[in-house]
């Protein structure tokens, strides 16, 4: 079983920028794909990217976030990363991470009941 910690949200002011960390434990990080969701009061949980377990660690991203997110992982230290540029209101939420995810190309889901949670971390943006 895998544990995964994230790190890095807080409170921003549009435009700029925040990087998430989620720092995994239990496996080793090439184990798994991955991915990060978010989360505001009333709405479903969406995703936000995810990168592949395979060693070119393809990547796909919302349309919402194309351009401005970018994900990554250090094998080195078992960590995935969410840096997040040009901030917008809307990207208000709580963030989470996951584990043993289907990454397939947006808009295709990358949820499936194997996956492992994070306990999320809270990006605010304001303008």
């Amino acid at each position: 079983q895998v544990q995964l910690v994230e790190s890095g949200g807080g409170a921003v002011q549009a435009g700029e920028s925040l990087r998430l960390s989620c720092a995994a434990s239990g496996r080793p990080l090439n184990a798994y794909s991955w991915g990060w969701f978010r989360q505001t009061p009333g709405k479903e949980r969406e995703g936000v990217s995810c990168i592949n377990a395979n060693s070119r660690a393809t990547t796909n991203y919302a349309d919402s976030v194309k351009g401005r997110f970018t994900i990554s992982r250090n094998n080195a230290n078992n960590t995935v990363y969410l840096v997040m540029n040009s901030l917008k209101d809307d990207d208000t939420a709580a963030y989470y991470c996951a584990a043993n995810v289907e990454c397939v190309p947006y808009p295709d889901t990358w949820s499936n009941p194997d996956m492992s949670w994070g306990q999320g971390t809270q990006v605010t943006v304001s303008s």
